[in-house]
């Protein structure tokens, strides 16, 4: 067996579906194992393995074990010459694993092999090719030196930036995402380090493989793309903490007293400081556009009430008192924004309509109390209307101005005037455009291009050339999006052309052969971006956001009815601490049930009081019964159901 390929997999289906794609051809011209291990994910990965992929070994864990364990896992039962950990969310070229045997085996001396890696958008992963991370090292990388000078021979070690890319360099430490070693160096230095649960055991090891006497090689001659970070989130706090503790177990490991100590200060000081930049950027990227717009239309406000107390009103009705502009116009400001929120006017793919009508829907709410209030508190309607057109409008001229400058999540209709162009034959090509007609998106204008020149047979009515003028498409058409067919198109080609883009600021994704989804990523610290047709109408940002006023509006009213409902539902006392839970977010009243592999990509809707099942009233429901009920509600979710659900099982609130 010459090659042992070895995949931990941790909830990514689809990234994991079309990476073994990707692998079932490179290893067609060699002979090869292939074994995964899934560390007990809950989102059909070990069913789609089974039903697509049976030639592969599959190991099931009923529990997240780590990376580490995992691997060492299928290490001691493969049999290849070489051993590759390859992770889920990358895709090799059909010659990579040819390509990488043949330069092991040209050298005796090599130990462990890296490849030059690429994100979703064709650009370079400085992670490629790294150094060992020293106390030096690791200071100038934690504290900005390494990224204002990433070609130095002294800031830029920890990426090796000094290094041609492009050329075949020994370098110190190997990129776990895609990491070959010969089977006998590690049967001679060990397995990976199961103390590391996940992050700094490829470090760990490969330091281990040049104690050892071997080399560590960053191989030019082949590519592969890497969807970095699909299983963990870059910017949480929880991955910060989780990085930097593996470097001060590195540290404690292999560095003499003194220098562990002095890295375990730095790694500690970066971790703190990580973290609260972390938090800060997180609160800051909430609260930063509400906050403008707050500024905004106080601003304006504020020359709108002088302008009207002055050349309107008449002198004998006075002035405003300060307190109008302390306490009422901010209560304004807030009931318009929370109205636009829930709108959906903050939404990523904004619709100039949602804040218009939030605006609308917050002045009325406005009005209405306003004419319940007594005669000394209304102070002006005249005031409250002129105040929510400038809100609309100013708001409004925000996000144009943001649309008009390209700033990120604030397109307008970003997801409805997508012009995309299908690389493909026309089979896959009608199969991928149908797909995505199915999905969320929607687009303005679908081309095809085709795989070759001589494919005349292959073309449909909208084809608008082959591969080779794939660029000039895209500018031509104006094309924001390129779908890659990967039954019809060669990973090296779909990589080649990537690499082609440069500044183009077009996305590319890729459709797996016989799959129902498309994927890609943009950018090297964002999940990858994703269109299936599976179950995903209950994960929609406004759906998410109205079963949560649901949660809220019931737990209030249920809190006011408890006098009465006490007597009602069963188990009263945890009734009450219900409502409560509820209420402060750590429950949802109506829940997914926890038993169906296909509800568990669900996983963001919290635990539940009550199921969808729970409303039919049958005690005897079967298993298949209830799951098909829990799909029909996260499919085609309305709030009116979570309503008529609870209203039903009413008396079953307290279980």
């Amino acid at each position: 067996m010459k090659l042992s390929v070895i995949i931990v997999n941790y909830n990514v289906e689809h990234f994991l579906e079309q990476c073994l794609h990707s692998v079932r051809k490179a290893t067609k011209n060699m002979l090869a194992e292939v074994f995964v291990v899934d560390n007990n994910s809950v989102d059909g990965s070990v069913a789609m393995i089974k039903q697509k992929f049976p030639e592969i070994k599959l190991i099931e864990n009923k529990t997240n074990t780590g990376f580490s364990f995992a691997n060492n896992q299928a290490i001691k039962i493969a049999t290849g010459e070489y051993i590759l950990l390859l992770n889920p969310d990358t895709i090799v070229e059909e010659d990579t694993f040819v390509k990488c045997a043949k330069f092991m085996d040209e050298r005796a001396d090599a130990g462990g092999l890296g490849v030059k890696m690429i994100d979703g958008k064709g650009n370079f992963l400085p992670e490629s090719k790294r150094g060992l991370p020293t106390p030096a090292v690791a200071f100038f990388k934690i504290f900005g030196f390494a990224r204002v000078f990433p070609s130095s021979k002294i800031f830029g070690k920890y990426h090796l930036g000094f290094l041609n890319r492009d050329e075949n360099h020994s370098i110190e430490i190997l990129s776990g995402a895609y990491m070959m070693m010969r089977k006998t160096v590690l049967d001679k230095v060990g397995l990976l380090d199961e103390d590391f649960f996940m992050y700094g055991e490829d470090v760990d090891l490969s330091y281990r493989i040049i104690k050892a006497g071997y080399k560590n090689y960053y191989y030019s001659g082949t590519r592969i793309i890497h969807y970095k970070g699909e299983s963990t989130k870059k910017s949480s706090v929880n991955y910060v903490f989780v990085f930097y503790n593996a470097m001060i177990i590195f540290a404690r490991k292999h560095f003499s007293q003194g220098n562990a100590k002095l890295f375990s200060f730095f790694i500690k000081l970066a971790i703190y400081l990580r973290a609260a930049a972390a938090i800060v950027s997180r609160f800051i990227k909430k609260i930063f556009l509400p906050l403008v717009d707050s500024l905004l239309i106080y601003c304006g406000f504020y020359f709108i009430k002088n302008y009207y107390e002055h050349e309107i009103k008449s002198e004998e009705s006075g002035f405003y008192p300060p307190e109008y502009m302390l306490y009422v116009v901010p209560t304004y400001i807030f009931v318009w924004l929370c109205t636009t929120y829930l709108s959906g006017g903050y939404d990523k793919s904004l619709k100039i309509s949602k804040i218009v009508r939030g605006i609308v829907v917050g002045t009325i709410g406005i009005l209405v109390i306003y004419a319940l209030l007594p005669e000394s508190l209304r102070f002006s309607r005249a005031l409250i209307l002129i105040g929510a057109a400038w809100a609309a409008a100013i708001i409004t001229f925000l996000r144009i101005t943001l649309h008009l400058l390209g700033i990120k999540n604030h397109l307008l209709n970003a997801n409805e005037n997508k012009r995309i162009a299908i690389v493909g034959d026309a089979d896959e090509f009608k199969r991928v455009n149908n797909l995505l007609k199915q999905t969320h998106l929607k687009t303005s204008f679908v081309g095809q291009i085709l795989v070759s020149e001589n494919t005349e047979n292959k073309k449909t009515e909208v084809t608008l050339g082959n591969i080779s003028q794939l660029q000039e498409a895209i500018d031509i058409y104006k094309i924001d999006e390129v779908i890659f067919c990967a039954k019809d198109v060669a990973a090296q080609i779909i990589i080649d052309n990537m690499l082609k883009s440069g500044d183009n600021p077009v996305d590319y994704k890729i459709a797996p052969p016989e799959s129902l989804s498309v994927i890609g990523s943009n950018s090297i610290d964002t999940s990858g971006d994703l269109y299936t047709i599976d179950i995903n109408s209950i994960s929609k940002p406004i759906n998410k956001r109205n079963k949560r006023i649901i949660d809220i509006t019931v737990s209030t009213l249920l809190l006011l009815l408890l006098p009465i409902l006490f007597f009602i539902v069963k188990n009263p006392f945890r009734f009450l601490g219900n409502i409560f839970t509820v209420g402060l977010g750590l429950k949802t009243w109506v829940g997914i049930e926890d038993k169906t592999i296909q509800n568990k990509k669900l996983t963001f809707i919290k635990p539940g009081i009550i199921l969808p099942s729970t409303a039919s009233g049958n005690k005897n429901i079967n298993q298949e019964t209830a799951d098909r009920i829990n799909m029909l509600y996260a499919k085609d979710y309305r709030a009116w159901n979570d309503l008529t659900i609870i209203f039903k099982a009413i008396k079953k609130l307290g279980s």
